[in-house]
């Protein structure tokens, strides 16, 4: 996929106030600091589109981009950690899951996770919570350039092993790095391949 256009649509805290459900979407969420922000901005090539900050639990609200005027792709806040108030990480949390349980375009969720770390407890529950739900779902494990190889292939195994503790089979994973675009032509097939398939 080339990509040719990438627009920031809208930012919501309220799901009612979403773009009309007419296009397929993309959702893309993880722990905080997790390098989300860098992979969309690789992703679409276009440096600045979704905001980075070095401070964890920046992305606060449900944004909206338009790829190519037919796909969206939405960037979703971040998880298990905030600077703010148990009670406004409570109604991010019902909103976050009320959109992804309810959003009737939404194809796939992307599950991002920090190649470096082992397991980690909060993102094993939100895989099993998307399983529960019936949400399709695919892995991407980021920062790869950050560590050898063997580091990134040895953390993956890991991590698909504590989810074949939860699931009968795993889902497809992608190994990615902003700085070196590792990662991007896989992602970008897959959601070019599943967009040939949606029909309103």
């Amino acid at each position: 996929m080339i990509i040719k256009t990438a627009e920031f649509q809208c930012s919501n805290t309220r799901t009612d106030k979403l773009p009309p459900a007419l296009l397929p979407e993309y959702a893309f969420i993880g722990r905080s600091n997790v390098g989300k922000s860098s992979l969309i901005n690789m992703l679409v090539q276009k440096k600045g589109l979704a905001k980075t900050s070095q401070t964890p639990g920046k992305t606060q609200l449900i944004n909206h981009f338009l790829i190519n005027e037919n796909w969206q792709l939405v960037d979703l806040p971040g998880y298990g950690y905030a600077k703010t108030s148990r009670s406004n990480r409570a109604d991010w949390q019902k909103f976050i899951s009320f959109y992804l349980r309810n959003r009737e375009n939404l194809q796939c969720v992307f599950v991002l996770i920090d190649s470096r770390l082992e397991p980690q407890k909060i993102d094993i529950e939100f895989c099993s919570w998307l399983g529960e739900n019936g949400l399709p779902f695919q892995l991407i494990f980021t920062k790869a350039d950050k560590q050898s190889r063997v580091k990134t292939d040895q953390a993956v195994g890991k991590f698909r092993k504590a989810l074949l503790g939860i699931f009968e089979e795993v889902p497809q994973h992608y190994i990615t790095s902003a700085e070196t675009q590792d990662g991007r032509d896989e992602i970008l097939y897959f959601i070019s391949d599943l967009n040939k398939t949606f029909t309103r």
